[in-house]
């Protein structure tokens, strides 16, 4: 019904209509909530954590802001606000469901491989229909191949009478007036052709065909049978092809299934990385991490950008280490909620800026946790490679390092000036771990001291100097994780590598 169709009465009805919603919205504090039956709003209210009510929301069918008239008022629950219930719907937008709906895509499973598999559904789908429109496609040009055999005078009749009037009066002429003939419905200069009818079982104008004016009966006729042979040649491709994504799907099936029980996560592709994977990173104990700079203008990012002022400064007793920054509240714990599909022993963390609360600087976290730094900070350095066994660095605060010296020189790229007392931490171990995890929903390898990764990952290596190539341990990892070679390369040390398994390589 049209606005301009409403009497005087039904404009008022409306106008107060409208008027009790506005008023319902501006003074409502609240959201509601409707829930597909009892049993779910029953279900929804006996949730009291975030991932009971995450469950619980597969049962809302509507959510408004005002109560809707037309809805059932024993399925409808209140929540304090409309962005409760956008979140309930659509998902929350705390880090814990967003990293369980991230967790919940790693894990290959014999079911289901995300869009390698649903890819292959299709594929399947469309090639098995194809056959059966190329069968169905022979069939019917097979059929009209013998219609034009078994009506060989009506045929011969229509081609010689047709030529014969083009021969006499032309193309055009004939075709302006074929309207008029009920066996001919149309015709195509360019193309030298005619549409024409097969005469029913009734005698009248049936099935319709596509003549060549200057070909005979029997070569139009053996022109369908050709088109039903191609057709059928075409279903023999497409079924030989069927096959092949048959295969293709048990094989990714089988796969899928292998790795889920060796407990590989699926690899994929990252579109966006953590601010702290542009430079070397570490997990310290108490999930504290420690970046530093892989080349000279990232340890100058390091210390103009990363380095505050309740941070530590660590760097290896060797010219060209990189600089290092020990973070006094960002880092990772683990997460409460992890998602039930991630394979046993891949540990779950979340990204957190908070860890030390309570602590006003990176001085007071334990001695223990500095040396940490600084025996990670001297394996990223050359001294991985010199062939020694431990190494010596030290950290300062982050008001004693700066670019300038104390004539006033600015320091070449890189370079800083530790001004002050140091603090020396010596003989330190040559030596590595790496855990698997899965960080924010993000499949990935975490390294730090042994010490520190035996403790929170269940399945780790230590990584020690040897004579095998990062690039082929990497690749070793990888095939047994499921974890990103580009991604390993980034945590392993700068040169040769021996590795000591707990788990990561052999669950």
């Amino acid at each position: 019904m049209g606005a301009n169709s409403l009497d005087s009465e039904q404009r008022d009805a409306l106008e107060e209509a409208i008027q009790s919603m506005l008023v319902e919205l501006s003074e409502g504090d609240g959201a509601m909530m409707w829930m597909i039956d009892s049993e779910a709003r029953q279900t929804w209210e006996a949730a009291d954590n975030e991932a009971d009510r995450d469950t619980a929301s597969s049962g809302i069918t509507e959510i408004a802001p005002i109560d809707l008239s037309y809805t059932d008022s024993s399925t409808m629950v209140r929540v304090a606000s409309l962005s409760l219930a956008y979140d309930a719907v659509f998902g929350s937008h705390d880090a814990a469901a967003f990293i369980r709906r991230e967790e919940e895509k790693l894990v290959e499973t014999g079911e289901d491989d995300g869009a390698r598999q649903a890819k292959l559904d299709r594929r399947a789908a469309q090639q098995s229909a194809a056959i059966d429109r190329f069968h169905e496609r022979a069939a019917i040009t097979q059929e009209l191949g013998k219609a034009i055999q078994g009506n060989w005078e009506h045929v011969d009749s229509l081609l010689s009478q047709f030529n014969d009037a083009v021969a006499s009066d032309g193309w055009q002429s004939v075709g302006d007036r074929i309207y008029d003939v009920p066996w001919i419905d149309s015709a195509d200069p360019a193309k030298q052709t005619i549409v024409a009818y097969l005469p029913d079982e009734e005698g009248d104008p049936g099935a319709s065909i596509t003549l060549y004016v200057s070909k005979s009966v029997h070569q139009n006729a053996q022109r369908y049978f050709k088109e039903a042979s191609t057709q059928k040649s075409k279903a023999k491709g497409a079924q030989a092809a069927l096959a092949s994504t048959k295969q293709a799907r048990e094989k990714a099936e089988k796969r899928a299934a292998k790795d889920a029980a060796a407990g590989r996560l699926r690899s994929r592709q990252r579109s966006k990385r953590f601010w702290f994977e542009k430079y070397r990173w570490a997990m310290l104990s108490g999930g504290h991490l420690l970046i530093g700079g892989k080349d000279a203008k990232g340890n100058d990012v390091i210390v103009r950008k990363h380095l505050s002022s309740n941070d530590l400064y660590f760097h290896a007793d060797l010219h060209g280490a990189p600089s290092c920054s020990l973070k006094l509240n960002d880092g990772f714990a683990p997460n409460p909620n992890p998602s039930e599909v991630i394979p046993e022993g891949v540990t779950s963390l979340q990204i957190v800026q908070n860890l030390a609360e309570g602590v006003e600087d990176a001085r007071e976290l334990p001695e223990s946790m500095h040396s940490e730094a600084a025996q990670v900070a001297v394996c990223w350095s050359r001294a991985w490679g010199s062939g020694g066994a431990a190494a010596t660095a030290f950290h300062a605060r982050s008001s004693q390092v700066s670019k300038t010296t104390e004539t006033g020189e600015s320091l070449a790229r890189g370079s800083f000036v530790v001004r002050g007392q140091r603090n020396w931490h010596r003989d330190l171990p040559l030596e590595l771990a790496i855990g698997m995890a899965v960080v924010n929903g993000a499949p990935m390898p975490v390294s730090g001291t042994p010490a520190t990764i035996s403790e929170n990952f269940e399945r780790w290596c230590k990584v020690i100097p040897g004579r095998e190539k990062k690039e082929n341990v990497a690749n070793r990892i990888s095939k047994a994780t499921g974890l990103t070679q580009d991604d390993l390369l980034s945590c392993l040390p700068p040169g040769n590598c021996s590795l000591e398994d707990h788990g990561l390589i052999q669950p």
